[in-house]
């Protein structure tokens, strides 16, 4: 059985994480595309910007910590997507992962919890029983979403923090590092805190 050639779409820091996850499973990489570098990453080309017409036969992972950014680069990509799950990853059989998402080493994902598409699960990080999260959410390394939390599309939840069971996160909102959630967090909103309390607002673009 052939093995699935992979391309990464950025070569920045949180793409030398998905690589690294990627080799360390035996995945074959043939390149990495970003316009801001050159020469070689982990003995793996990159080939600068991004073109449609390399590898077609391929798949993508768009490994770009920015949700923002990400969402973008993933409309403008032609090529199918792949995932990547780091083999130190626990990953109920009784969970659905989205394409183009990225458990990351050690992460958790538990039954019947949903992750969406493009999703990024961090180091470390711990998605229990029974959680929705929608496209392009990040959880950053270390943070604890407890059972039944949903988590709307783009949001940033911050590494260690901790979202306490049955709580809805809004889309496109920012959970500040080490926070501690015991409150539903509106769409568009900034908490940080212990208890997390609202700072401000995001950008609506």
């Amino acid at each position: 059985m052939e093995t699935t050639k992979i391309i990464l779409q950025g070569g920045g820091e949180h793409a030398r994480v998905v690589l690294d996850c990627l080799l360390d499973n035996g995945e074959k990489v043939v390149g990495l595309f970003d316009p801001k570098y050159s020469g070689e990453l982990m003995g793996i080309p990159q080939r600068g910007k991004y073109d449609p017409h390399v590898e077609t036969d391929a798949k993508v992972i768009v490994a770009i910590g920015d949700n923002t950014i990400r969402k973008r680069v993933v409309s403008e990509t032609i090529h199918s997507f792949s995932t990547a799950i780091h083999r130190s990853s626990i990953v109920s059989s009784r969970a659905s992962i989205g394409e183009g998402s990225m458990l990351l080493q050690a992460s958790v994902v538990q039954a019947q919890s949903i992750i969406g598409r493009h999703v990024i699960i961090n180091t470390g990080a711990q998605v229990d029983h029974d959680c929705i999260i929608e496209n392009y959410v990040h959880i950053a390394p270390g943070a604890v979403l407890c059972g039944c939390v949903s988590v709307g599309e783009g949001t940033m939840i911050g590494a260690r923090a901790v979202i306490l069971p049955g709580k809805k996160i809004g889309q496109w909102s920012v959970i500040g590092a080490g926070a501690v959630v015991i409150n539903d967090v509106p769409d568009y909103t900034v908490v940080v805190g212990v208890p997390a309390k609202r700072i401000g607002n995001v950008e609506r673009k």
